[in-house]
């Protein structure tokens, strides 16, 4: 059982790792080792890993065991979800949003979650129940820098992990926001390159990313 103080203060300290998560879709847990030897080596050693695609769990179960890595599983909604992400190895979970379920489920399991929150009042009701480490989504959707910006004001005890249209273009905006941590983008692990098995490239793109806010 974790309280949601510890949850809060633990995934805290993985945000501030790097001032980039990684948000990775992959659709075959053959790259999955590759891949995230490729993003820790680029300087950015927290990966979240979205449950959207069926080999989602296998693909956290293959990271869990890369050295040097903090995995976790996005995209987390239903309990099941939560006990499924913990036992494949997940050792954080990020949700778009939160629910009172989803909540006592990570607690009951042990697993740290950066809860989603699109409003002041979604934030202030996560504050409520201590969790004072929040995921801005979607980022762009819901007001982008301003809106951000503006939530820190009379929420200044909260800080974000915005995530949801953010790319190397405008990272550094939310990033130089006093309430924000780090950011979740998928721009550092493109698709056509995970194809091609450009893990060079992947690399060079991490390193650039971990070189924001610096």
């Amino acid at each position: 059982m974790m309280t949601a103080k510890a949850a809060a203060s633990h995934v805290r300290e993985i945000c501030e790792l790097a001032p980039i998560i990684p948000v990775l879709v992959v659709d075959d847990a053959v790259h999955a080792k590759t891949l995230a030897e490729a993003l820790i080596m680029g300087g950015l050693p927290v990966l979240e890993v979205t449950l959207r695609t069926p080999v989602a769990f296998d693909v956290i179960a293959e990271m869990a065991s890369v050295p040097d890595g903090v995995v976790g599983a996005g995209t987390l909604i239903t309990p099941d979800d939560v006990k499924a992400a913990k036992a494949a190895g997940a050792q954080f979970g990020v949700s778009p949003g939160a629910t009172d379920a989803l909540i006592a489920a990570c607690e009951a399991e042990g697993l740290p979650l950066l809860p989603g929150a699109a409003t002041a009042t979604e934030a202030m009701a996560l504050l409520a129940r201590g969790y004072d480490m929040q995921k801005f989504f979607p980022a762009e959707a819901s007001g982008g820098v301003p809106a951000l910006k503006a939530i820190g004001g009379p929420l200044s005890q909260i800080s974000f992990c915005p995530t949801g249209g953010i790319d190397s273009s405008n990272a550094d905006s939310y990033l130089r926001l006093r309430n924000v941590i780090c950011a979740g983008g998928s721009w550092v692990a493109p698709k056509d390159k995970v194809l091609e098995g450009d893990w060079a490239g992947i690399t060079t793109l991490a390193g650039n990313a971990a070189k924001l806010k610096c």
